[in-house]
Parts: structure tokens; C-alpha cells; sequence
């Protein structure tokens, strides 16, 4: 497809050019007077292969930035439409698309195989535009409003002074704020160190809208399930790999699709009736919570294969830019308050870190045709040509101008607060992080988790260590009291910050 193909234009068979396509005189040697003399600015060729040198690397992201992808399709299976009038999720179309994995808090030059959440975002080039979806291994996230969340990126990163990652500011954060709980016990368990991209589950996390043609509404939450199986590192393996291959899983996706053992994902999804989110136990736009699977199961939509890796990993991996903000009909955001926030925030980090017109790289377009008032800005490539470039207008370039309620909208009402959200009837920070703990773990599972949240707080200090000690146990008090106890006996006398008797 054009969509993946963007060297159309480059032939490897001729001599090399400058990038006006004019011939490049050399490509090994400068212009200098004589062999011995110095070299002169107006060596064309020189000067711009150093000048596009110093502009080779694009702003990393902030979050996210580590890491690696593949194109593929995604074939609707199922008959979901009775919730959905979106094209993509009709019986048997089939949608090109887009899949970026990655670790949230590492550099670009971080190993792969660090514990961390891993991100899961995806890209379809559906025939009504395209659909974003971000998302992550894991159900659930650290915070629930927005205001926290440059924040607590800032706590994963490094130090001001020494430029050192800190565990002592990690937890601070997350002692700090409870509501980090339900996550912090999923990365301290076995999915904060998948086996490989391919054996992880990816998750919407977020509360989506679906809307049917009848224009009735429901809540939906996404869970994409590995058919390669559920895998896991150990501690010891994933430092080993840390050192020795630092690229792990970014070679595995690779070499896995190059040998034509093309990874897939059944997308299923939980269905919550639009009425009952008033009434549900748990607040359901509340990012750090699940709905139960009892309540809502899941429901099976379709299959997500990648079985195409990309030619050029910069052009179509690192500038691939996936906003939550590119919806299609048939779908909508909800109140949940981090997804308002990524909406906005997501689209405007690619304009910083690609430029205005990042939409335009063949990665990010869309396969239909566009008619978008907004205009200009750096590397505009698509125009409108000589068309009226307003709307209204009398020259006949359509334009829309739909009044009334929309159809993927909800009722809100209430005066201006900064609050937490309201509190439904089994809401706390702790209890779904406490059954995760209780519930879901086994023996095996709980004792590995003991021993690394132990780990983790190896070196935190005062009062920090204590407070830590103080959330496990509101986690689930034999699991806090364990920790406590190990991470005691791995610090001996050498707790930083603790005052001496």
C-alpha cells in the first residue's frame, strides 16, 4: 500500500544526489584548496550533509520514548454492531494499521528489559479517518487527573543535581499519592517485565464511547489478549538481558516477523449499558480502577496480526504520532478526566517534537481524502491549492456547520470545582490493588512480588521508606508487613535518612 510505502521516489540503483535531486559531486570527499588547504563554505555538498546531520534527531519523547513497532491488520470477526457504528468494527472489514510498543520512563538509550509499564498504541487507517488508540500493558494507570501527571513523569526521570534516576523520589510520589496503588502493584508484579511485546496484553485502560446507528450510547473498555501466551521475566533475567542485549524486545518483534511468525491479538471488550456508569460500584472514568469482569465480560470483536516491520524505523516508528483526539463516527471520549487531558496533550507534544503538520508524513496520513480548513505552518506538504481558504464561503468549497447535540456527547451539570471525581459506593485507593494482591497472585507470585517491591525500596530514604511500608500495608497488611520485614533485612543499619538513637 502507498500508505507503507514512502520510498517511491528514491532509486538505489543511481549515483547519489544532493537533495534538491541534483547530482552530489562526492560523497567521501570535501572542497579544499589543494589536498593539504581549508575547506570552503561553498561546498554545497558538504555543508548540507552536515547541516542535515545536526538536525537528524527529532526531540525524543518525553514518556515512551524507548521504543519500536510494526504494521499489520486488523480484521473484525465478530458482530459487535448492535454497540457500534464504527466502520473498522463491522463484520469482516478488514483495517490496515499501526503498532508502537515501548517503556514509559526510559530514554531512548535505556534497555528494553527494565521494569516498567510498557505502552501499546495503535494506529488504523480506517476508511472514515484515522482511529488512535493509547494505551498500555496493564488495565489501569498511576494517576486519575491530569494536574498530576507531568509530575509524576517528572518523579521517574533523574535527579536535578546528579542526573541519576532516584528511588527515593519514585516513591515519594507514589507514597504521596494513593491512588497509584492498583498500578504500582501491577509493575511490581510479573507484567512490569513481559518476556517479550509479543507475550503482553494491551489494554484502552481509559473509558471509551460507543454509539450504534440507532444512536444509542454504551461505556467500553478495550483488552487486547496475546495468542502468543502471557510471559514473563524474572528479575535476574531481565538484568541479564539489561547488559547483554539491551534491544531485546525490539529484535524479537523484528526477527519474529521477518521469519514470518507474525504475532496477533484478539481485541475483546467489556460493554457497560450508558445508564448503569451513574450507579456502578466503582467510579468507571476513574483511570487507577477496573470494572469487574463478573459485571461486565468481555466480548470478542476481532484480531490485531503485525505482519509487516518497517523499512525505515525513523520515519515510520519515531515519527509515527498517535493521538487519543483522532476518534472516527461511531465513537467518543467519556469523562474520564486523563483522556480529556491526553486529547489535548498528545497531538500538541507531536507538534512540538515533529511539527505542525506531523498529520502530513506519510505515517500519520490518513488513507482518505481530506478537506481541513486549518492551514500552513512548517513542511506543508497537502493543500487546499486556490480554494477559498475560510469558512463560510460562497466559492463552493463545502464546509459543515451541524448544530444541536452531538451523538457521542453525555450530560454534565454542576458548578466549576477543582475535586477529586465523586465517589461511588466501592471507591478507595487501596481495595482493587489489595484483591490484585490477594485474589489474583499465587503463593509464588506473591513471594517474587515481596522480594522486588523489597528490592525497589533498596536505598530510599527517610521518611519516605517508612511511608512506603505504611501503603503496602493499606495494600494488604501480611503483604506490607513482609515487605517491611525484607527490605529491613536488606538495609541492615543503613537506612538512608534514619536518625540515630
Amino acid at each position: 500500500m502507498t500508505q507503507f510505502d514512502p520510498t517511491q521516489s528514491h532509486d538505489s540503483t543511481k549515483p547519489s544526489t544532493q537533495e534538491s535531486g541534483a547530482p552530489r559531486p562526492n560523497d567521501a570527499h570535501s572542497l579544499t584548496v589543494g589536498p593539504d588547504g581549508p575547506l570552503l563554505l561553498h561546498d554545497v555538498a558538504l555543508v548540507e550533509k552536515l547541516a542535515r546531520f545536526d538536525r537528524e534527531r527529532i526531540p525524543e519523547r518525553s514518556p515512551h520514548a524507548k521504543g519500536s513497532g510494526a504494521f499489520g491488520e486488523f480484521v473484525t470477526t465478530e458482530d459487535v454492531s448492535k454497540y457500534t457504528k464504527a466502520g473498522l468494527f463491522q463484520p469482516g472489514v478488514k483495517t490496515p494499521m499501526l503498532a508502537r510498543f515501548s517503556t514509559v520512563a526510559g530514554e531512548l538509550g535505556s534497555p528494553d528489559t527494565w521494569r516498567d509499564v510498557r505502552g501499546f498504541a495503535l494506529k488504523f487507517y480506517t476508511q472514515e479517518g484515522n482511529y488512535d488508540l493509547v494505551g498500555n500493558n496493564t488495565p489501569v494507570f498511576f494517576v486519575r487527573d491530569p494536574m498530576k501527571f507531568p509530575d509524576f513523569i517528572h518523579s521517574q526521570k533523574r535527579l536535578p543535581d546528579s542526573g541519576l534516576r532516584d528511588g527515593t523520589m519514585q516513591w515519594d510520589f507514589w507514597t504521596l499519592s494513593p491512588e497509584s496503588a492498583h498500578q504500582v502493584t501491577y509493575l511490581m508484579g510479573q507484567r512490569g517485565l513481559p518476556k517479550t511485546w509479543r507475550h503482553m496484553n494491551g489494554y484502552s485502560s481509559h473509558t471509551y464511547m460507543w454509539v450504534n446507528e440507532a444512536g444509542e450510547k454504551f461505556w467500553v473498555k478495550y483488552h487486547f489478549k496475546t495468542n502468543q501466551g502471557m510471559e514473563f521475566l524474572s528479575n535476574e533475567e531481565a538484568e541479564r538481558l539489561a547488559g547483554v542485549d539491551a534491544e531485546y524486545h525490539r529484535r524479537d518483534l523484528f526477527e519474529s516477523i521477518k521469519k514470518g511468525e507474525y504475532p496477533s491479538w484478539d481485541l475483546h471488550v467489556q460493554v457497560m449499558p450508558y445508564a448503569e456508569a451513574k450507579t456502578y460500584r466503582f467510579n468507571p472514568f476513574d483511570l487507577t480502577k477496573v470494572w469487574s469482569h463478573e459485571d461486565y465480560p468481555l466480548i470478542k470483536v476481532g484480531t490485531m496480526t503485525l505482519n509487516q516491520n518497517p523499512v525505515n524505523h525513523f520515519a515510520q516508528i519515531e515519527q509515527a504520532a498517535f493521538s487519543p483526539s483522532n476518534i472516527v463516527p461511531g465513537i467518543g471520549f467519556s469523562p474520564d478526566k486523563m483522556l480529556l487531558s491526553r486529547v489535548f496533550s498528545y497531538p500538541d507534544a507531536h507538534r512540538n517534537r515533529i511539527g505542525t503538520n506531523f498529520q502530513q508524513l506519510p505515517v500519520n496520513r490518513p488513507v482518505v481524502e481530506t478537506n481541513s480548513y486549518d492551514k500552513e505552518g512548517a513542511m506543508q506538504f497537502f493543500h487546499s491549492g486556490d480554494a477559498p481558504v475560510y469558512a463560510p464561503n460562497s466559492f463552493g468549497r463545502a464546509y459543515t456547520d451541524t448544530q444541536g447535540p452531538v451523538d457521542n456527547g453525555w450530560e454534565a451539570d454542576g458548578e466549576m470545582v477543582r475535586a477529586a471525581y465523586t465517589l461511588h459506593a466501592e471507591d478507595d485507593d487501596f481495595g482493587q490493588a489489595g484483591t490484585l494482591v490477594r485474589e489474583v497472585f499465587d503463593d509464588a507470585q506473591r513471594e517474587e512480588f515481596v522480594e522486588t517491591v523489597a528490592g525497589a525500596l533498596d536505598g530510599v530514604q527517610e521518611p519516605v521508606l517508612s511511608r512506603a511500608f505504611e501503603y503496602w500495608k493499606k495494600v494488604d497488611q501480611q503483604i506490607g508487613e513482609r515487605i517491611e520485614k525484607a527490605a529491613k533485612a536488606k538495609a541492615g543499619d543503613n537506612i538512608p535518612g534514619m536518625t540515630a538513637n
